[in-house]
């Protein structure tokens, strides 16, 4: 019952963090217009390359300080660098200014949504991990898009500053009083699941060195290079939703109200789908809904591509927004499954560092592909990146999850990839 209270306390926090990142999604692009004058796409796409590296880079920092220091004490530190965020939009006389400000919110996103999944995941143990990260993801994308509807309300009422970054502040304040208060820290529980895997014979005494972690997730283990290299591609995904899509429709004559039905029945498929994707993944394993959404992710921009009509367009953005359900929550759940509870934190870290590495160098790919050949383009190459992205899973991916996987973890048979670094 202590652990229900916990999780559900975690999945607030989860809700909260996406509020502080949806309030941005409605209100900046506008300032950015009306404030600076910025009209530039390339711009634009350039600058989520920015908030891109900079939080695949703290999702490292934060999985690994957390397997020492806990995760409470890293949700924190992230809280606090979401108060310079707000407070240098609302005082931006630059378009710097805004740029600093989002390498602030970097931060703050790396940082809290790497320890909120990661509590999650030590509270469950290894059982319903993939309920657990549905959960979590979906909690956090619906703070998303709560945190879109308040600001768009703001904006048209009061303006595009200073009422949204307010909220914004509001929103940091109660995260932080609630991770102070009633939070407690989860690193207790992947002590405890460490110590049972020791006593069944899966030991792992030490915390491996970083660059040994690094290299078992990012290819030493077919299977999690598989896992990085699709959630590294799955970012080229999004980024096409939220930087091509929009100017694909308004070329074909669509309204912007009818541009923001397409893009949020993609948004809103995919964040509530999570929690019922990843309770199938325990039931039926991680691989077929990883491989299924992948597919469907990349059928999906083929639809929008192929019709001519809003009927084939929403049926194309439900398809990307189902696949992005499967694929998602149960990427991270096959690291879970696969990593030792002593260094769990590390190694979400190492995938989510080249899971959100995907924000910034797929803007940069497609956009340069857009800049040579057109939009049309940069959304086959999308395509066929996914394609290839399934065939990788669908040839590498061993089975994870511990009721279904019919070999151990490659850690246990090759202890030497992830040596324990001395004390």
């Amino acid at each position: 019952m202590e652990n229900w209270l916990q999780f559900s306390i975690f999945t607030l926090l989860t809700l909260l963090i996406g509020m502080t990142i949806g309030v941005e999604r409605v209100a900046l692009p506008p300032l950015a217009n009306h404030a600076f004058g910025i009209t530039s796409i390339l711009y634009t796409v350039s600058f989520i390359s920015a908030f891109g590296a900079v939080k695949a880079c703290m999702n490292l920092v934060a999985g690994r300080l957390s397997d020492h220091h806990g995760r409470k004490t890293l949700l924190l530190i992230g809280w606090a660098f979401a108060v310079p965020f707000a407070l240098l939009i609302i005082f931006a006389q630059a378009w710097w200014w805004v740029v600093v400000a989002n390498l602030f919110l970097g931060v703050n996103q790396g940082l809290t949504w790497t320890m909120s999944v990661t509590a999650k995941i030590d509270l469950v143990g290894p059982v319903n991990r993939g309920l657990a990260v549905g959960i979590d993801e979906s909690a956090g994308y619906v703070g998303v898009g709560l945190g879109g509807f308040f600001s768009g309300l703001l904006v048209a009422s009061y303006g595009l500053r200073p009422a949204p970054y307010l909220l914004a502040l509001g929103v940091v304040v109660l995260g932080a009083l609630m991770t102070l208060g009633p939070a407690k820290e989860t690193l207790p529980w992947a002590h405890a699941e460490a110590a049972n895997r020791q006593a069944s014979g899966a030991a792992m005494e030490r915390t491996p060195k970083l660059s040994r972690l690094a290299s078992y997730i990012s290819w030493h283990d077919k299977t999690m290079f598989s896992v990085c290299q699709a959630g590294f591609l799955n970012k080229f995904a999004d980024t096409l939703v939220i930087g091509f899509f929009p100017l694909y429709f308004l070329h074909k004559g669509l309204s912007l109200a009818t541009v923001g039905l397409l893009v949020g029945i993609y948004a809103w498929v995919w964040g509530l789908g999570q929690v019922l994707t990843g309770a199938l993944a325990d039931r039926i394993g991680r691989k077929t809904p990883i491989t299924t959404g992948i597919f469907l992710v990349g059928a999906g921009i083929v639809m929008i591509l192929a019709t001519k009509g809003l009927a084939g367009w929403m049926g194309g953005a439900g398809a990307m927004g189902v696949g992005m359900a499967l694929v998602y929550p149960n990427l991270i759940s096959a690291v879970g499954d696969v990593a030792h509870p002593a260094w769990r934190g590390g190694a979400l870290g190492v995938y989510r560092l080249w899971r959100d590495g995907g924000y910034a160098i797929g803007p940069l790919v497609l956009g340069t592909i857009a800049l040579i050949g057109g939009i049309i383009d940069a959304l086959w190459a999308g395509a066929v990146l996914m394609g290839l992205s399934w065939l990788v899973v669908l040839v590498a991916f061993d089975e994870t999850e511990p009721k279904h996987r019919n070999k151990a973890p490659a850690w246990e048979s090759h202890p030497e990839w992830v040596a324990p670094s001395a004390r």
